[in-house]
This record gives C-alpha cells, sequence and structure tokens, in this order.
C-alpha cells in the first residue's frame, strides 16, 4: 500500500483548486467513510484560508498523512496559532494535530518593512488582479528584516517581478518562495497520485 503525503501552502491552494463546497457540506458527505489524504488536505486548507484572521503577512503549510495533520509555517501573532489549530482540529478525519506554527517576533521595523513591500507589490499594475483578490495569494513573511514571498502567481513573469520589488526596503534578504499556478496543480495532481 502506497502512502501518501501531502505538501502544500495553504495559501497558495485557494488560487489553484476550482471552487468547492463548503466545508460543512463535505463533511457532512464524507463522514460516513475514511477520508483520504488529499481530500482532508483540501478541507484543511479550506478551514485555514476561510480564518478571518489570516493574512498576506501570515504563511501556514500542511502535510496530511494518514489523517495525522501538520501544521507548519509563521503567523504575526500568537492567538492566531492557537485558534488556527483549534479550528483544524475541528475539522472531520483530523486523527491528530501537530501544530509546529512559529509565531514572529515583535519588531516595529519588522512591520514597516511587511507593509512597504505589501504596497510596493500589491500597488503594481501588475499585481492589481491579485489585490483584488478576497484573500490575496502572494503572502510576504518579514522575520528579523529576513523576507520570504511565498504563493502562487500565474507566470514566472510575476514571480521574478515580485521579487524585484519586494527589494531595496533596508531588508537583510529575499528569499522567493513563489510558485506559478502551474506548478501548483503538477504539486497537486501528484498528490492524486
Amino acid at each position: 500500500m502506497r502512502r501518501i503525503l501531502v505538501f502544500v501552502s495553504v495559501a497558495a491552494l485557494g488560487l489553484s483548486l476550482a471552487a468547492r463546497p463548503a466545508v460543512a457540506e463535505e463533511s457532512a458527505r464524507w463522514s460516513a467513510g475514511a477520508l483520504s489524504d488529499q481530500r482532508l488536505f483540501q478541507m484543511v486548507a479550506d478551514t485555514v484560508n476561510r480564518y478571518v484572521n489570516f493574512t498576506i503577512f501570515d504563511d501556514i503549510s500542511a502535510s496530511v498523512e494518514n489523517g495525522v495533520v501538520t501544521l507548519s509555517g509563521k503567523v504575526t501573532m500568537p492567538y492566531k496559532k492557537s485558534e488556527i489549530g483549534r479550528r483544524v482540529e475541528k475539522v472531520d478525519g483530523v486523527k491528530e494535530l501537530r501544530n509546529a506554527i512559529e509565531v514572529l517576533p515583535v519588531s516595529i521595523f519588522d512591520d514597516e518593512l511587511r507593509f512597504r513591500i505589501a504596497r510596493a507589490i500589491y500597488r503594481n499594475p501588475s499585481f492589481w488582479q491579485y489585490a483584488a483578490m478576497a484573500n490575496p495569494p502572494i503572502h510576504i513573511v518579514v522575520d528579523r528584516g529576513h523576507v520570504t514571498l511565498s504563493g502562487v502567481v500565474a507566470t514566472n513573469v510575476d514571480r521574478a517581478l515580485a521579487r524585484s520589488l519586494a527589494s531595496g526596503f533596508g531588508e537583510f534578504s529575499v528569499t522567493n518562495n513563489l510558485k506559478t499556478d502551474a506548478e501548483m496543480r503538477a504539486a497537486i495532481s501528484e498528490g492524486h497520485d
């Protein structure tokens, strides 16, 4: 029997997956039998993306293996870690939750850097279509002056432009973990195999 391991940034999943029924409907439909790890991952991702305090300054990844959900990533406030963990634990099919989400340190410098970079990216005409989304797909994580971009963009040009726009604000480094929509679809389809 093959083991299925699904690991994708939950923020990125929103752009790549087609519209799905609400989590409650899915939970009712699947509660009669065991959930596949792929389906459980989709439900967990939906739960995180619907969390009202999940912003472009947070980034969470999830992995699911035999019903055991592991959350990782970084959030800006301690309450987000615990609230997201409680929400995910309530998803039908979650046998165990391992919450490895890190809380970013409080820093005025990091806060200013986050806002400057977000303005530079989302005010650029090339990114207006992303800014207009309910959950903008480019996440900007700043940890002690080090910037990490994550999420999903449509093309390699968008990925390179976002990296360029995130530079020049006094940051110590910029790591570009953005994926294209095609890369995310390929990663998701690998989880189905």
